[in-house]
């Protein structure tokens, strides 16, 4: 062991210096790479999951009748808007309605033997209790023909709101392409208002031909519930007008005394819809109250007709509860006979005509909701894990330039995989913010999905990070001199970059190198 001099380190730095700048000058002067340098800076680094998918509908359904038949009407055509409940088409019912008479026949007549197996309670009370049951009746008979005329009311007075107090400033309102003929500063509120016209006409025109087939013989609770759906319609649409005409300003066309006219006439309106479904309700409970009298009274004549045997009025009562059910499943019959929108939508497919013979379960009408559209995608394996609900991607459509940018969020991840040529997939659904009518069913969607975000790191080319010997390492400049860094990685940004943890810092010189 020999003694170490202040000679003996300065060599050996030197030797070290020299055998470094070697390793520098033979690494860069490799024939197959090229290298470069880059000043380490701060930055926002962003994570993305690119994929393409199909603009679908929220909801869509293929309506078909549950039997064989013939149509007999039909109220529907590709392109219109329909809501929920609206009836579309319907089968002929004749032999069902003939059952139906009988089967209500049979109900009175079990009925009616009830009653005198009830017989035994004095003459007088029953006839007393009779009476009470006929007034009931007669009562609840008023309040049926009552709520009827509440019922045309109701469709008098929407009549009215939307044919003549809105119609005044409306060019072609019953026509398929209505123009309000004042100007309107939000172009969506015109469109609103416009579309709604279209449709309170077709809803008028629906109403109309239902109040047609009310006959004393109709359930009134059917044609409530339904008037009321035709009013909550025209309400809506009238709060739209209100909007545009309230908003409304004095101008070379249009006084002041024509703007507080048409004020006037759509405050009128509105109350009058107002009205309307509040005689609706105070309606349906006067009903309802009859029918509960009704019903008590009839129970409180059984009590004094029970001078029969237990037996024999138990097996009474069950022969008119069996003939009760023949009446309510003629009547489900007659509902199976129609089809019904089952949600707010714009009918796609119409496959019949009237006289017509169609097959049972065989879709006849097709529709497609008319809320805000989803793309459906398949997410690959690889990124799936990457991928949160409710993640912000910004999408372009094939039908559309680049330019035209809409923005959706993720709504739904499936957790089972779907196989497509062999690889896993999640299926991803995701909705558009806002609606645009630029949008539609069917078209190819360019999407781009931030998956995470990270402000103001510290990151570098992927290709600056090497593995050796497990450990991930970058190359500095020090002073002319290549320095090997042990660093940490964080987030893989979808422009090539990585996070750098720990390892090195700020303004420092990291090597890259490029393939040639």
């Amino acid at each position: 062991m020999f003694p170490v001099t202040k000679k003996h380190i300065i060599l050996l730095v030197s030797i070290a210096v020299i055998i470094a700048v070697g390793f520098l000058v033979s690494f860069l002067q490799d024939s197959s790479l090229e290298a470069d340098f880059i000043v380490v800076e701060r930055g926002d680094l962003i994570q993305e999951v690119s994929v393409t998918g199909k603009v679908k509908p929220s909801q869509s359904v293929d309506l078909a009748f549950e039997k064989i038949g013939k149509i007999s009407w039909i109220n529907a055509e590709i392109g219109k808007h329909v809501v929920r409940g609206e009836a579309l088409a319907g089968l002929e019912s004749s032999d069902v309605d003939a059952k139906l008479e009988s089967a209500k026949a049979l109900q009175r007549k079990e009925e009616a033997q009830l009653g005198e197996l009830l017989a035994g309670t004095r003459p007088e009370e029953l006839r007393i209790q009779e009476v009470k049951v006929l007034n009931t009746e007669k009562e609840l008979q008023d309040e049926e023909v009552s709520t009827i005329d509440v019922v045309r009311d109701a469709y008098t007075k929407s009549d009215d709101a939307i044919r003549n107090k809105t119609d005044q400033f409306i060019t072609n309102p019953q026509g398929a392409d209505p123009v309000v003929n004042f100007p309107i500063g939000d172009v969506q509120l015109r469109i609103n208002i416009e579309l709604g016209r279209v449709t309170a006409e077709e809803l008028l025109f629906s109403w109309n031909i239902l109040l047609s087939t009310l006959t004393s013989e109709s359930d009134p609770h059917l044609f409530i519930e339904d008037s009321k759906a035709y009013l909550l319609s025209m309400k809506s649409f009238l709060e739209d007008v209100a909007l545009a005409v309230n908003a409304l300003k004095a101008s070379s066309d249009f006084s002041q005394a024509t703007i507080d006219s048409y004020r006037s006439d759509i405050a009128t309106a509105r109350s009058n819809i107002n009205t309307a479904t509040s005689n609706l309700s105070a309606a349906e409970e006067s009903l309802r109250d009859a029918e509960s009298a009704l019903l008590l009274a009839e129970e409180e004549l059984v009590l004094k007709h029970a001078g029969a045997r237990e037996e024999q009025v138990t097996a009474q009562q069950a022969k008119v509860e069996e003939a009760r059910a023949s009446v309510n499943n003629y009547k489900a019959e007659i509902g199976k006979t129609i089809l019904f929108s089952p949600f707010s939508g714009v009918i796609t497919k119409k496959e019949a005509e009237v006289g017509e013979i169609v097959a049972a379960n065989s879709a006849i009408i097709s529709l497609i909701s008319a809320d805000r559209l989803l793309i459906e995608t398949n997410i690959p394996e690889a990124d799936i894990a990457k991928l949160s609900v409710n993640d912000v991607a910004f999408v372009t459509l094939d039908a559309y330039s680049d330019d035209a940018l809409f923005q959706a969020q993720v709504v739904s991840i499936e957790p089972a995989e779907t196989i497509i040529e062999g690889v896993s997939t999640y299926k991803t659904k995701l909705q558009f913010t806002e609606r645009d009518e630029r949008i539609r069913s069917g078209m190819t969607a360019n999407i781009d999905i931030s998956t995470d975000k990270k402000m103001d790191v510290i990151a570098v080319p992927q290709r600056a990070v090497i593995t050796k010997n497990g450990d991930k390492i970058v190359r500095i400049l020090v002073d002319g001199i290549v320095e090997e860094v042990l660093v940490a990685t964080g987030l893989r940004g979808s422009d090539g970059r990585v996070e750098i943890l720990k390892g090195i810092s700020e303004g420092d010189k990291v090597i890259i190198f490029l393939e040639e």
